[in-house]
């Protein structure tokens, strides 16, 4: 406090717990305490404290809990006084003990580390900062052991392993004063395969990542649950049983020993959070413990037979089937495939598809779903990604395709629009969600759910229908982010915000429900929604008959060794690069790390971890990337996260750093190769001018980038089912001429074009030029209508005109699977 910046801060401005320290003395001290402190105070004309005012703090040890040189203080604060001023009246006054409350100790530790819970594979961050009198030290300790190169404020653990889990403390050194910091708990949860991605939400809540599975066992059996929350602080969890519960269950496993049968029941964990600032609590799943008795059977005569086979006969005398455990629904993997695009070429930008895949992201991965996701992909990437996630399948597996950008339907066929898309498109230009169904259902997968946040209005380019004949399974669900000839929309806004469907699809997703009810769910939720009401509605269209759901556990079938092989593959394409520490000639040290936004977005970050003594400055960046990658050099090296692009990872970096964010990893063709450039200045030398080293660093293909999606189209890719006689492919004139192109964005019809919309399609015309109230009340509405994720055609080509004998066909939603086959089929026929 001796500097006069610190001495002419308000008094204000002193923090409440040494106002509080500083007043306890004022109120104890009889000679030297707030009375006398009054009188000195008010013998300065400056600040000059009346009778009246003592006599008011006074009356303030008759309150409970009440201070008299509380009081007294925020008089003096009222009336100008600064912290030097208040400094000069204690020291008048002779309170030694009053004036330390305001003088810095030698040593003080102002950030505290906090336990935290997080992902294998993830980064971990631990932080401590002290200030002294002298330059500070720090060092980090796990358990009783030194933590090997943490001397920094921050420790960083990239990528943080289960060996890293444990109890932390950080030592901090000034001079020949030290303090221990608080110990901190680090939980690492392993959920499989790394993943790649950040579970945490981005302000760093509460987040459900594992969740318990269903037991079968018998009478003697341990009976062990699992789930797990990442984090900070730390989550704290308790186990319940039918509702109630369990005593001393409050670890992330709970294990019961020689079960009996009256231990069966649903089981599920409630998990808790508390900081300074909030307080958290979610359920994980609720789940099935079947506990069976052990039957002893005894067989005369020659007889080979597995408890299986064996059953007993007659109710009356305690028969009963060995094998009784109710039958549950499995699924033999999960595999979701989540394309996002929003950068288009030709047409109108999107925004909320890359929140709304990120989110989506990380909700299916904790229902245990292998998770590809994706943003802008051309069609060549679309149908090559496609291509990957069929291989991922096989009998039993649930797949979920989610896509969220432009598109259209005709006659009952969904289209997808990528990002290369020209201007106008047809159906050779884009993918039919129809035909990658009919090869879903070539796989003999157990369910196959569609999810489609885009528009379905007809295009008018494209006069052509796929003949696409599915097989009549009970196991198709479709949840069209809005109704047949329809638009789906954004959300405006100044940040990034989701779409409306996953706005309210996100809130439901983890509802251990069957996925129609879940679905149905969030189109009620939808319809409460005034910005969209009578706008957008979910339709959905489903076959299921049975009760499979989202969170059904996964239990491998026959085929458990192409199951592994599949799984090996998802893996490859989801594998970071390993952190590296590049040391350079010149004594400095930079830490090099990596982490996924999504399957094709990756971001380095580079941190100078130690410099020379010598080195007035040193700052290190990476530069020379592929040229395959596109990237812009003013988004490179940021010192924030989001000046180079990075909104939905930023919060689980680590600081101090500089930023690079990779996208398009689909399209590198050769191994990731770039280069380090560190650029220092010395003391030392008469001019400041830098002198640079460099180092080539080699990653290899990250990602997604493995796979290759760049290549050419297979031969036996879905695009052959996609082809239609009056494609691109099989007429040299497929794109009209300049006066029968689409606008770039629709907002900018003419007036004449503007009369042949429908009165819906005039709305949103006026609702992106005004961004107005929604339903005329005349108030800002933070979630106004913006892009539609459909261009409605400007005009029609010479000679193309909706015939009646094309029209669309609304296909109502039914359970119906014969009904379901027989639209599909008639929707075809009317050509």
């Amino acid at each position: 406090m001796s500097d006069s910046l610190e001495r002419s801060a308000k008094m204000s401005q002193l923090k409440e717990p040494l106002v509080r320290k500083l007043c306890e003395v004022l109120d104890k001290s009889s000679s030297r305490g707030w009375r006398k402190l009054g009188e000195i105070v008010g013998s300065d004309r400056r600040f000059k404290v009346s009778s009246d005012d003592m006599e008011m703090c006074s009356l303030k040890v008759l309150e409970l809990e009440g201070s008299p040189s509380l009081m007294l203080l925020r008089l003096m604060g009222e009336r100008g006084c600064t912290t030097g001023h208040l400094m000069d009246y204690l020291q008048a006054l002779g309170n030694q003990d009053a004036l330390l409350c305001l003088k810095p100790p030698a040593l003080q530790i102002l950030i505290q580390p906090q336990s935290v819970a997080l992902m294998c594979g993830h980064n971990l961050r631990l932080s401590c900062h002290a200030v002294g009198r002298s330059p500070v030290q720090y060092q980090w300790f796990r358990s009783k052991e030194e933590v090997p190169n943490s001397s920094s404020p921050d420790l960083v653990i990239s990528p943080v392993q289960l060996k890293d889990a444990g109890f932390y403390i950080c030592r901090v050194n000034s001079g020949d004063a030290f303090e221990f910091s608080q110990w901190v708990q680090v939980d690492v949860l392993n959920a499989g395969v790394s993943y790649g991605q950040s579970y945490h939400s981005l302000d760093g809540r509460l987040k459900l990542v594992v969740q318990p599975q269903s037991q079968r066992l018998h009478d003697g059996e341990t009976l062990q649950l699992e789930c797990g929350a990442v984090g900070r602080p730390i989550p704290r969890y308790q186990w319940h049983r039918n509702g109630v519960p369990i005593p001393n269950a409050t670890k992330r496993k709970l294990v019961i020993p020689h079960v009996m049968q009256d231990l069966h029941g649903r089981y599920r964990c409630e998990i808790s959070s508390s900081s300074s600032s909030s307080s958290e609590r979610m359920w994980t799943n609720e789940v099935d413990v079947v506990i069976a008795p052990r039957i002893s059977v005894q067989i005369t005569g020659a007889m080979e037979c597995s408890e299986d086979d064996i059953y007993a006969i007659g109710e009356g005398s305690g028969d009963f089937l060995l094998n009784s455990i109710p039958d549950q629904l499995y699924a033999t993997d999960k595999v979701a495939l989540l394309i996002g695009n929003l950068s288009y070429q030709n047409h109108p930008q999107l925004k909320a598809p890359m929140v709304d895949v990120y989110d989506l992201t990380n909700l299916l991965r904790q229902l245990n779903f292998k998770v590809v996701s994706l943003l802008d992909l051309t069609e060549s990437e679309m149908r090559n990604a496609v291509d990957e996630f069929l291989l991922l399948l096989h009998k039993g597996v649930y797949g979920l395709l989610y896509y969220a950008g432009h598109g259209y339907e005709n006659y009952g066929n969904s289209f997808m629009v990528p990002v290369d898309a020209p201007n106008p498109y047809r159906s050779a230009n884009c993918l039919c969600v129809q035909s990658i169904l009919k090869l879903m259902q070539e796989k003999e997968t157990g369910l196959n759910v569609f999810l489609l946040d885009m528009c379905r209005k007809r295009n008018i380019h494209d006069n052509s229908a796929p003949n696409i004949v599915l097989r009549v399974t009970a196991n198709i669900v479709f949840g069209y982010a809005t109704c047949q000839d329809a638009e789906a929309f954004e959300l405006s806004s100044s940040g990034f915000t989701n779409g409306v469907f996953v706005k309210f699809l996100k809130k439901r997703l983890l509802d251990d429900e069957k996925i129609t009810v879940v679905l149905d769910r969030v189109a009620e939720d939808m319809g409460q929604f005034d910005a969209t009401k009578g706008k957008q509605a979910l339709e959905i269209r489903s076959s299921l008959s049975e009760r499979r759901a989202l969170t059904d556990p996964i239990l491998p079938g026959d085929s458990a060794d192409l199951a592994h092989a599949h799984s090996r593959q998802w893996a490859k394409a989801h594998e970071l690069p390993e952190s590296m520490s590049l040391d350079f000639d010149c004594g400095a040290q930079i830490k090099l790390g990596f982490a996924a936004e999504f399957s094709n977005v990756l971001v380095i970050y580079t941190h100078i971890v130690k410099k020379p003594e010598d080195m007035s400055s040193c700052q290190a960046h990476v530069t020379d990337f592929s040229q395959d990658l596109d990237v812009d050099p003013k988004e490179m090296n940021r010192e924030t996260p989001e000046e180079t692009g990075i909104y939905l990872l930023s919060s689980c970096l680590p600081q101090h750093c500089l930023y690079t964010r990779l996208s398009s990893l689909q399209k590198l063709r050769e191994e990731l190769v770039f280069t380090v450039c560190l650029q220092g200045t010395f003391a030392s030398m008469d001019d400041d001018h830098p002198v640079h080293w460099t180092k080539s660093v080699n990653i290899g293909k990250p990602l997604i980038a493995r796979l290759d999606l760049h290549r050419a189209m297979r031969r036996n890719s879905c695009l052959q089912t996609c082809l239609m006689p009056h494609s691109p492919s099989h007429s040299p004139c497929h794109s009209p001429g300049p006066e029968h192109r689409l606008h770039p964005h629709h907002a900018s019809l003419q007036a004449q074009d503007c009369n042949r919309l429908s009165p819906q399609q005039r709305y949103l015309d006026i609702c992106e030029h005004l961004q107005g109230a929604v339903g005329g009340c005349g108030e800002p509405y933070y979630d106004h209508l913006s892009q539609c994720r459909f261009e409605p055609p400007c005009d029609s080509p010479e000679g193309l005109s909706s015939s009646p004998g094309r029209l669309s066909i609304p296909i109502e939603a039914s359970d119906d699977i014969v009904e379901l086959q027989t639209v599909f089929i008639n929707s075809l026929q009317l050509q």
